[in-house]
């Protein structure tokens, strides 16, 4: 595997970031997953411009988009691979060891691993904590992600494969690597922004692809729903099978044409 660090391709053993790097020592960064098929990404403009929204949020300056693109480009090329994930990683850079920042300048990474294709459907689980739609860092792609971490892990735990959050509020917010959609009376709804959630892109594009509306949504609301759905860069459509000790249709007729249709708009347009 070659990956980008800095302003050149390396092979992983020499792909090396300082252990004082901020992106290391207090999670002082911001990161985008795209997918890639046959070596060409999905949507890279749009998580361009997700990273770039993050790295403001966080006050790094931002990214050299051209710069970004051509790393992007190099990796693909010297990591060949039927699906894959395409990680770009843009930290503080090197720094105290505390939360000031140095001005050594930001860190660049970009990785390519290969994956295998998500199962159509998932399980899931609710879990005691709650995001903060009122954090600093609320809707910002940031590398602090142990909290995902924690949950997933409880997930696992309950033999499901996402973990999803209400906030502080007890309204439905979203999942450790996902956005959560919901089925009610054939309407697709979604949380919105102002819960605390991730701007997902393939969220986004259902949205505009789907005839899905937003809607404060109590977390409750995964007790009633007819069909429950998740987004993802990885995950594109993918349908809920089980809510806890819930069992619903998956894929149910909603989800079902959802995915039909997410497909066949992705296919026609990479840079949608």
């Amino acid at each position: 595997m070659r990956i980008w660090v800095n302003g050149a391709l390396r092979e992983s053993t020499e792909a090396i970031v300082s252990v004082l790097d901020h992106g290391m020592t207090v999670g002082d960064g911001v990161f985008e997953t795209v997918k890639a098929v046959d070596g060409t990404p999905f949507a890279l403009g749009r998580h361009l411009d997700r990273l770039e929204r993050s790295a403001r949020g966080l006050g790094l300056p931002a990214p050299e988009r051209e710069l970004v693109q051509r790393a992007c480009t190099e990796v693909l090329a010297a990591n060949p691979a039927k699906l894959g994930r395409l990680r770009i990683t843009y930290t503080g850079g090197l720094g105290p060891l505390g939360s000031d920042r140095g001005d050594s300048g930001p860190s660049l990474i970009v990785a390519l691993g290969e994956v295998a294709h998500r199962a159509d459907t998932a399980a899931v689980v609710t879990v005691p904590w709650t995001r903060n739609e009122h954090s600093a860092v609320a809707g910002l792609k940031t590398t602090s992600y142990a909290e995902n971490v924690v949950a997933l892990a409880r997930a696992h735990q309950y033999g499901a494969s996402e973990a999803i959050f209400g906030n502080t509020a007890g309204r439905l917010c979203e999942g450790t690597g996902s956005n959560v959609f919901v089925v009610l009376d054939g309407r697709i709804l979604t949380p919105p922004l102002t819960s605390g959630c991730l701007a997902g892109i393939t969220r986004a594009l259902a949205l505009q692809w789907l005839d899905a509306e937003e809607a404060d949504l109590p977390l409750s609301v995964l007790e009633e729903a007819d069909e429950v759905f998740l987004t993802g860069t990885l995950r594109d459509i993918q349908g809920v099978s089980r809510v806890d000790d819930r069992d619903l249709p998956a894929p149910g007729p909603v989800t079902a044409k959802a995915v039909a249709v997410f497909a066949e708009r992705a296919a026609a347009d990479l840079e949608p």
